[in-house]
């Protein structure tokens, strides 16, 4: 038994009511838990004056994390 409703002046079955609805929910969840891009700076910005500055900003900070990691 199906029953048909009125929608935008054609009519619609109950069974494809169903499936439409069941699909947005699907999908809907599917894109709100699918996650969001990768940060790639994860710490504050850094305000160098120069390239030449800010190159030794990010040495210095890549060899005190390899400290760190030797460490442990």
């Amino acid at each position: 038994m199906v029953v048909y409703y009125e929608l935008a002046g054609r009519k619609v079955g109950s069974h494809v009511l169903s499936m439409g609805v069941l699909g947005a929910l699907f999908a809907g969840s599917w894109l709100a838990t699918r996650g969001g891009s990768d940060k790639k700076e994860l710490g504050p910005p850094i305000n160098a004056g120069s390239k030449d500055e800010e190159k030794f900003i990010q040495d210095f900070l890549k060899s005190v994390e390899g400290e760190e990691k030797s460490k442990h």
